[in-house]
């Protein structure tokens, strides 16, 4: 049976300042605080939560390595937690106004990632054991990330 793909939401993700940790022997180690946002798709909405982080790891090969922790909660009361890993890499100059903050093209550079949820409700349970994939924009102030269930 073929693969198949379907839409599960779009979040809007808000994100503070980089916290610059520094070159690590691996890269440069950035910690990008998490302060809220929305998402939405045709089954379900709400609002991501302050509290989580993008903890990133630069790497002397210029591809960013991305480990997102952080929690959204349905419009119905339901927290969720996510843990969205990826890599985003592009053209030296393309990345380097990334880094500061520069909005560029979406397709200028590659931005995808690989999200687990965790749910302790039956309605969104299916989130517990399915298979998803992200694809990411950076904006200077917010990530959006589209996520899709492979069906």
């Amino acid at each position: 049976m073929p693969i198949k793909i379907e839409h599960l939401l779009t979040a809007s993700i808000k994100v503070e300042e980089p916290i610059i940790i520094g070159d690590v022997g691996l890269g440069i180690r950035r910690v990008i605080p998490i302060i809220g946002g929305r998402f939405e798709g045709p089954n379900i909405k709400g609002r991501v939560l302050s509290g989580g982080a993008d903890y990133q790891l630069i790497r002397k090969d210029g591809v960013t390595e991305l480990l997102a922790h952080y929690t959204i909660e349905t419009d119905d009361g339901v927290p969720i937690y996510v843990v969205n890993k990826g890599y985003r890499h592009g053209p030296k100059e393309i990345m380097n106004k990334l880094i500061c903050g520069e909005e560029v093209p979406q397709d200028s550079y590659y931005f995808k990632t690989s999200p687990v949820f965790e749910v302790g409700n039956k309605k969104y349970d299916f989130l517990n054991k399915m298979i998803f994939v992200g694809e990411g924009i950076r904006k200077p102030s917010e990530v959006q990330v589209a996520f899709y269930q492979i069906l």
